[in-house]
């Protein structure tokens, strides 16, 4: 006897692990695929920033709000991952400046401020003394900064682990190097994914995964064009914080993470999967690093990698169901900000699947756009 399932979601990463976690606390029967091992592409290697209002320029549109709600989301999140998987995702809301180091990225920093305040989110700017005052360790080339209360961080794999194994503690099957190969479709509608091993019956199937989504869709009508963007990054440790806030800046942040770890990122090399480390890479981040943060050359190396973040032509994920196959539905291209949308995605796709109606306007984000 076949065994069936309400919905079977393919990625493993951490879009994929917040909707099998938002389906499975609603009672209904999940399957995770991962072609690999869960939580081993973007989401591992990601640096965690929460960073609704530093991410974006001078627009509080569609994305911008979708990020600052699903920011609110984490302390909620936090605790419920807490509690069933007992993995702490290192949520720290402290916090972060986004500096300029021209006078016309302090111009246009304030007249961001201005925009968001605007939009009724919490931003002031910061002088250089008072940028030096909160953090001593900076440089003199920072003129001010962007100071951003709301925006934070979290361990970015421990987060997408707590996902993955809360689901599971809930009742969701977790199967890893379960490489999908096509979707199972009978009379114009989904049944199911077909495996290298076997086929896997379910009435729903979501396709989350990442910058690999289009090679699925394609055999149903549909070319998104989510294409990879790799990212490299690198930490340091020190005895003592070199910084305490996250620091954002064009072309380079610092994440302080606990232990006296901090995290530096990032490059972006579009159209490839080559996740290897480049001389060119970190020789590009360690100059600017030190640019903002000169104590940084004494602190100890610790390694270098990087990752595959999945972008679409017009900088928006695709959240929806397929037009023409009911019950495929599509959670992909969320390029740098998957961690932070990663709650609010799952709870808008558990919501489709439902067919329950939504207070966010999901037309920006169609899959057919």
């Amino acid at each position: 006897m076949k065994e069936m399932y309400d919905v079977a979601i393919i990625g493993g990463g951490v879009i994929g692990a917040s909707i099998a976690y938002q389906l499975v606390k609603r009672g209904m029967k999940v399957v995770l695929l991962e072609k690999g091992r869960v939580v081993s592409q973007a989401s591992s290697a990601a640096a965690g920033m929460l960073a609704a209002q530093a991410e974006f320029e001078e627009e509080t549109g569609s994305l911008f709000q979708l990020a600052v709600q699903s920011r609110e989301l984490f302390p909620q999140i936090s605790s419920e991952l807490k509690e069933a998987s007992g993995i702490d995702i290192g949520l720290v809301q402290q916090g972060m400046l986004k500096v300029a180091l021209t006078e016309g990225e302090a111009q246009q920093l304030q007249n961001i401020i201005r925009i968001q305040q605007a939009a009724g989110q919490s931003a002031e700017w910061l002088s250089a003394s008072e940028v030096k005052e909160k953090e001593p360790n900076l440089s003199q080339h920072v003129l001010g900064a962007m100071y951003i209360p709301g925006d934070g961080q979290v361990i970015a794999p421990e987060l997408s682990l707590g996902f993955v194994k809360s689901a599971a503690t809930l009742g969701a099957v977790i199967k890893e190097f379960s490489e999908v190969k096509s979707l199972l479709i009978e009379d114009g509608r989904v049944k199911g994914v077909v495996t290298r091993e076997e086929t896997i019956y379910a009435g729903k199937v979501v396709l989350a995964a990442g910058a690999w989504s289009d090679e699925l869709l394609q055999e149903i009508g549909i070319n998104l064009a989510v294409y990879p963007v790799k990212g490299e990054c690198f930490s340091v440790l020190t005895h003592q914080s070199l910084v305490t806030s996250t620091i954002f800046s064009h072309g380079c942040y610092l994440v302080p993470k606990r232990g006296g770890r901090l995290v530096v990122g990032a490059t972006m090399v579009e159209h490839t999967y080559d996740k290897r480390v480049s001389v060119e890479g970190m020789s590009l981040l360690l100059e600017r690093a030190k640019r903002l943060l000169p104590t940084i050359s004494q602190a100890e190396w610790e390694k270098g990698w990087a990752g595959t973040r999945p972008q679409t032509k017009d900088g928006l994920p695709y959240l929806g169901e397929h037009p023409d196959y009911p019950g495929v539905f599509v959670a992909a291209g969320h390029y740098r900000n998957g961690i932070l949308l990663s709650p609010i995605t799952g709870v808008l796709i558990a919501d489709l699947i439902e067919g329950n109606s939504s207070t966010i306007d999901l037309q920006p984000f169609r899959i057919m756009r």
